[in-house]
């Protein structure tokens, strides 16, 4: 019975490490987002920092994307600098493959 519950906790162990890779990912998506949009602002230093936070910050209102979606266009719009939502997402799985590069290598 040991090989069985010695199974079932390395998958539990790999569920949580995955599920932990998953986060850490996508909040480092977003953080890269919000620079990406901050620079878009013409934001640098702590203010394109801070603005990236709140990206970060943004997805934690509901699950799934659609929160930060939200946040950024509201924000493209508000400045006046015009950004489809369909390149936005674009850009955010663009950034989803970096912020998955940067991770695992950094884990190496």
């Amino acid at each position: 019975m040991s090989g069985i519950d010695d199974r079932r906790k390395g998958m539990d162990a790999k569920l949580h490490h995955d599920a932990e890779l998953r986060f850490k990912v996508h909040n480092r998506r977003n953080k890269l987002l919000g620079l990406w949009a901050a620079e878009q602002f013409g934001l640098d230093g702590d203010a394109a920092a801070e603005y990236a936070k709140e990206v970060v910050m943004s997805d934690f209102e509901e699950a799934g994307d659609e929160d930060v979606v939200r946040k950024v266009l509201a924000d493209f719009s508000g400045r006046g600098v015009a950004l489809e939502a369909d390149d936005l997402r674009n850009k955010m799985v663009e950034l989803l493959e970096t912020a998955h590069e940067q991770i695992v290598t950094e884990a190496e």
